[in-house]
């Protein structure tokens, strides 16, 4: 809506476009930045996935045997621990690649969402003051300004964590690359997706890279980690600050929480709400249950 709202503002000699033409166009925007990802974008990183589940066994054996010339690796059972690694890690990519068909399959679930989000642009106002009609009027200012202060909640942070994420994918695919590390563009694309989990997704992707990058040499494994330290001070010292802003406030620890109770309900679908959910429980915590008065 914020989208929406931005292109009827805007006068083109004197037109002005109507909500229904804006709908329009932010449709047509986003069909075509879909149609560019998945004809430009995706297949890369799909190629970068089967490659990396074929050559898996063999590479396994090579980062051992580096392993194996550290001093003190035989007391850590580095076998063991390379054969359950290499079954996970396996397994985890097989099963992205495979189950990508089934998510795809979802056609009728990503269409009806869409009308739905259409719908609610047209009409969603209107549907809002019915809901708030049901409450008194007293109720209904306070409950009003709840809503309206957890949808800007929302909206930074929604906006903040793309950005962050978009960020983070975009120079990590870059210095992979440059670093000539295997598999650059799925590393890059799964360092930019696994950042919406708050220091747990940035640290199993970097030790993912780091991984890969060891199997050719110890220099692109120093080079990688290198390359997230810097960004991860720029990031908190430059990034965050300026996009996230203190004004969002959300806890890493209730990102967390709310990605894996939003998993477990619901799949995939309770993740990507999960936050935004989150969100609006704890500006409606903060205004209807937390008591203020204590010293």
């Amino acid at each position: 809506m914020p989208i929406v709202t931005s292109i009827t503002e805007l006068n083109i000699r004197g037109y002005r476009p109507s909500r229904p033409v804006a709908i329009l166009l932010l449709i047509t925007i986003v069909l075509l930045a879909l149609g560019l990802f998945f004809t430009l974008g995706l297949p890369p990183v799909l190629r970068d996935l089967r490659e990396f589940t074929n050559d898996l066994p063999q590479r396994i054996p090579v980062i051992v045997s580096k392993l194996k010339r550290l001093p003190l690796a035989d007391r850590f059972g580095i076998d063991s621990v390379a054969q359950r690694a290499e079954g996970t890690i396996a397994s985890t990519a097989g099963y992205l690649f495979i189950s990508l068909p089934n998510w795809l399959s979802h056609l009728f679930d990503i269409l009806t969402t869409a009308f739905l989000c259409i719908y609610f642009m047209l009409e969603g106002e209107h549907a809002y003051r019915f809901f708030l009609s049901l409450f008194p009027l007293e109720q209904r200012r306070r409950l009003d300004q709840t809503f309206r202060a957890a949808d800007v909640k929302m909206s930074k942070w929604l906006l903040g964590q793309g950005l962050l994420m978009l960020i983070l994918g975009i120079c990590s695919t870059i210095a992979f690359g440059l670093l000539h590390v295997r598999y650059f563009l799925l590393l890059g694309t799964l360092m930019g997706l696994f950042n919406i989990i708050p220091i747990a997704g940035g640290v199993i992707t970097i030790i993912v890279a780091a991984g890969v990058a060891a199997i050719d040499s110890w220099s692109e494994m120093f080079g990688v980690l290198t390359f997230y330290l810097i960004y991860v001070n720029l990031e908190n010292a430059l990034l965050t600050p300026r996009i996230m802003r203190s004004s969002v406030n959300l806890m890493g620890l209730t990102v967390l929480i709310a990605l894996l109770l939003g998993t477990a309900l619901a799949g995939v679908v309770g993740a990507l709400v999960a936050v935004p959910t989150a969100a609006l429980i704890s500006v409606f915590l903060d205004e209807y249950v937390v008591q203020k008065d204590w010293k």
